[in-house]
């Protein structure tokens, strides 16, 4: 038989609040009898109630990657991993394989720091007073710190000064994950300092995915310990 709430009575605590059946009678084996609400009770039953509801759709909405592109400013909170996408650009003359791997992380609850921007200008001239280039350097060394996941790719047919300064900078941090084809002007160089500081190295840009995700999700599982 339903059940429903009926005020019974008010007193200076609160409201005394039985359960009853649509017949009259009184119900305390059915739902618990009679409950006794103060004014504190009844606002933590409703934060709990609201908290419940916001984390039921947190679970139900589907999870999609944020992705951050210079010069936008990086998020104020940490909540998500972050993934930095360094690597070959070449004043946007070498292959947009960011945007490759953008798209292979869509559906993961990250934010990817991308400093390859659609306005850049290439006659902007690479010194410290130009406001623009110190924009995008200052940009990608605040994400470069922020990130948990640094990838850098080594594109063949590109010389890349900048990704070289990058593994220099984090090679001790465990951040890295880097692909260095064979062509790679400059690969004896990469191989020696991955091997000497422990750094993640991979042969192809589909296990690059992968152990991207692979680290995503120990980052989480980490995550998760660390909050227990």
């Amino acid at each position: 038989m339903a059940a429903v709430l009926e005020a019974h009575r008010h007193d200076p605590s609160g409201t005394f609040i039985a359960l009853r059946t649509r017949h009259g009678a009184a119900s305390p084996g059915l739902l618990a009898g009679v409950m006794l609400f103060n004014s504190a009770t009844r606002f933590a039953w409703i934060a709990l109630l609201m908290s419940g509801i916001t984390s039921a759709r947190a679970h139900s909405e589907p999870v999609s990657a944020r992705v951050i592109t210079s010069p936008e400013s990086l998020p104020s909170q940490h909540r998500s991993p972050r993934v930095f996408l360094g690597g070959s650009i070449d004043m946007g003359s070498a292959p947009d394989w960011q945007k490759d791997m953008i798209e292979s992380l869509r559906d993961e609850d990250v934010v990817i720091l991308n400093p390859r921007r659609p306005d850049w200008n290439p006659a902007w001239k690479p010194d410290a007073s130009n406001p623009n280039f110190r924009q995008q350097v200052e940009w990608e060394l605040g994400a470069l710190e922020s990130a948990d996941v640094i990838v850098l790719y080594f594109s063949p047919g590109s010389q890349s000064p900048i990704s070289l300064l990058e593994m220099g900078l984090y090679a001790k941090s465990d951040k890295l994950i880097v692909l260095c084809p064979q062509e790679y002007w400059r690969k004896g160089n990469v191989d020696i300092t991955a091997s000497r500081y422990g750094v993640m190295q991979v042969a192809d840009i589909d296990k690059l995915k992968t152990a991207v995700r692979d680290k995503l999700r120990k980052l989480r599982a980490q995550q998760s310990v660390e909050r227990r």
